[in-house]
């Protein structure tokens, strides 16, 4: 699997942010995370991601979110309760992963997640996809306004 480092979109990079548990890269409206293997990706952890993304971006702008699985790890699935409950929002979530292990993960957090969670097999398809999803968007806004 390709790491967010390694293909060509990385020149366009806002910000990475290293924890213990994974890193975060921060495009515009675009965030793709890779956590680490083991680690089980909690609300602490997710808390911690979201502070940030409020930092990088502010409050109301929409965000892409990405799960680069490229690594095994595990996500409190029931912790998706807590985002919700904290007026939390993803305007566009996506996964990229091709193991057993990611897809039994994404199948429980479909359960969770109350909008829509996009899977690929390919890194760049999924940036493509969800840049195509925020300009969409954007011009929806624009023509609101």
């Amino acid at each position: 699997m390709k790491r967010v480092r390694d293909i060509p979109f990385f020149k366009n990079i806002k910000e990475i942010r290293e924890y213990q548990f994974g890193t975060f890269y921060f495009f515009d409206g675009l965030v793709i995370s890779e956590i680490n293997q083991g680690q089980t990706f909690g609300w602490e952890m997710a808390q911690r991601t979201i502070n940030a993304a409020k930092e990088v971006f502010g409050e109301n702008m929409p965000i892409a979110y990405i799960s680069n699985r490229i690594h095994s790890y595990s996500v409190v699935a029931t912790d998706w309760a807590k985002f919700y409950t904290n007026r939390h929002k993803l305007s566009f979530y996506s996964v990229v992963g091709n193991t057993k292990g990611s897809f039994a993960s994404l199948v429980l957090e479909r359960m969770f997640f109350q909008n829509s969670i996009k899977q690929f097999a390919d890194l760049e398809e999924a940036i493509s996809w969800s840049l195509k999803q925020l300009k969409a968007h954007q011009k929806e806004t624009a023509k609101a306004d």
